[in-house]
């Protein structure tokens, strides 16, 4: 790829503003929440009105690499805040059917079992995994993000790829093909069915719920279908009047659950072998800045 000059600042805007859902997809990678994500890329912008052009001699990596530093920083210091958060933390869901966030360009290899298995990952594993082996950015670069050298951003990509390959569950690859069972889910929550759900979930199935203490959930992962089956009716029972939709996050299927015109719950379904083997549950308000609300 030429590298991309910028002489005037209006070129940089421009350039900046074709980059803008690319950076926020970058940093969304990093950080698991678009506030942060569109914050970091923000900072980027402030920085890039504050630099000489003349001495940007690739502005797109430029960009790239000021993004990518900036959401680090945020990683880092993110951490110390989860640990101290209340319950399971989940990433923020980006809904990725038609009529998607604009802000936000997600890879395709970012889905929503990605992002959980990151989580895993330390700060710069995590950073080397998504910059070189998402977003292709090559080692030479990502050494300058991470301050460290080519060939350990090598062993860091590769450990990474390790602890993905060995945690990431397999699910069924195409989401079109499990609308019935979806739509068989809605149903049997809604009516408070018992059996007819334990027949869709797998035995072994895991619920993780995260409301970040700002609404009730789960406060550590519920295992075993019955036992899932009787916390999803539960929690469907609090919402008589609520409206769920199916849709796509993170290019895998979810439920979108709103209620008194605003999102309550998003659901990520894990599906194997035809049945849900995991169900993440986002009911933390502060998380749904990626949805659209419509019914």
């Amino acid at each position: 790829m030429q590298p991309t000059r910028a002489r005037t600042a209006a070129e940089a805007a421009a350039v900046f503003e074709g980059l803008r859902p690319r950076l926020v997809g970058v940093a969304y990678g990093l950080l698991g929440t678009l506030p942060e994500a569109e914050d970091a890329v923000q900072d980027a912008w402030i920085r890039l009105q504050r630099t000489d052009l003349e001495a940007i001699e690739d502005l797109t990596g430029w960009l790239v690499t000021t993004t990518s530093r900036l959401a680090l920083d945020v990683l880092r210091s993110a951490r110390h805040r989860r640990e101290a958060y209340v319950g399971p933390w989940l990433p923020e869901p980006v809904e990725t059917a038609p009529d998607p966030a604009e802000a936000v360009s997600l890879a395709d290899s970012l889905s929503w079992a990605m992002l959980v298995v990151m989580e895993t990952l330390s700060p710069a594993e995590r950073a080397a995994f998504v910059l070189h082996d998402v977003f292709g950015l090559p080692f030479d670069e990502l050494a300058r993000v991470l301050a460290r050298t080519p060939a350990a951003c090598r062993k860091l990509a590769s450990r990474a790829r390790s602890h993905i390959a060995e945690r990431r569950p397999r699910f069924d690859a195409d989401p079109e093909q499990h609308r019935d069972l979806v739509e068989a889910f809605v149903q049997a929550t809604g009516s408070g069915d018992l059996e007819g759900l334990l027949r869709l979930l797998d035995p072994e199935a895991v619920l993780v719920s995260d409301g970040g203490g700002r609404v009730s959930a789960a406060l550590r992962p519920i295992h075993g279908a019955d036992k899932v089956a009787r916390f999803l009716i539960g929690v469907d029972a609090r919402y008589p009047d609520s409206v769920k939709r199916t849709t796509l996050v993170n290019g895998g299927l979810a439920l979108v659950m709103i209620s008194g015109g605003a999102v309550a719950t998003v659901t990520a379904l894990g599906i194997r072998g035809g049945r849900i083997t995991t169900l993440d549950l986002v009911r933390n308000p502060d998380k749904f800045h990626g949805l659209n609300t419509r019914p």
